[in-house]
């Protein structure tokens, strides 16, 4: 859904698995692979390295929890081009997918030095995707634990209690995360007065 919403992409399918992958790029080879490093059927980078080994050349922006620096440096020497850590909103992967279109539209002879570290900035050094005024990010990383952390959702007012924040600002951050589709609201009716918003996770692993 994010990927169609990004100008100039194309989601072309998707899978779940390693073994289903392989097969999809055999019969379609694509530019870029938005890989999750935990599969059902193996490692994302185990993957990673068997395209390599069959010549496959499709780059790859890892979508993954996996906060490990070896991990990130191993993946760097298998064409991983871009990590996006969960959970993240559309501003995020936009931002990596734009960068990632601008170094691969770069074309003819570099210059001299500085032509070739612009491109590979719009690469490496993206700049941090900003949040709405007002929100923090390690707030809305405690917002995120909580709302993973309750199956059955959470309210403004318990997400409140269990962060330590006010219940107002509490649901700024779930409103938020809707919004970016990393949540899903319902109502819940009580006995009197207005339904209450309960929010559940909906990002995924």
């Amino acid at each position: 859904m994010y990927v169609r919403r990004v100008p100039g992409f194309t989601a072309v399918g998707a899978v779940h698995t390693a073994a289903d992958a392989r097969r999809a790029l055999e019969r379609h080879p694509v530019d870029l692979l938005l890989l999750d490093l935990y599969l059902p059927d193996g490692h994302g980078l185990a993957l990673a390295r068997s395209l390599r080994a069959a010549g496959q050349q499709t780059d790859v922006i890892a979508v993954t929890s996996a906060r490990d620096l070896a991990v990130v440096r191993e993946g760097v020497s298998l064409g991983v081009v871009q990590y996006v850590l969960k959970p993240f909103t559309f501003a995020t992967l936009r931002d990596r997918l734009v960068r990632y279109a601008q170094f691969r539209t770069a074309a003819g002879e570099a210059s001299g030095q500085e032509e070739v570290d612009r491109a590979l900035a719009a690469l490496r050094a993206p700049a941090p995707a900003e949040l709405p005024k007002g929100l923090s990010a390690p707030t809305l990383e405690r917002v995120v634990r909580g709302l993973r952390a309750a199956p059955d959702g959470v309210t403004a007012a318990s997400a409140a209690e269990a962060v330590g924040i006010s219940r107002i600002t509490a649901r700024r951050y779930l409103e938020h995360l809707a919004a970016t589709g990393l949540a899903v609201r319902s109502p819940v009716y009580g006995q009197v007065g207005r339904p209450e918003l309960n929010y559940r996770w909906a990002g995924g692993r």
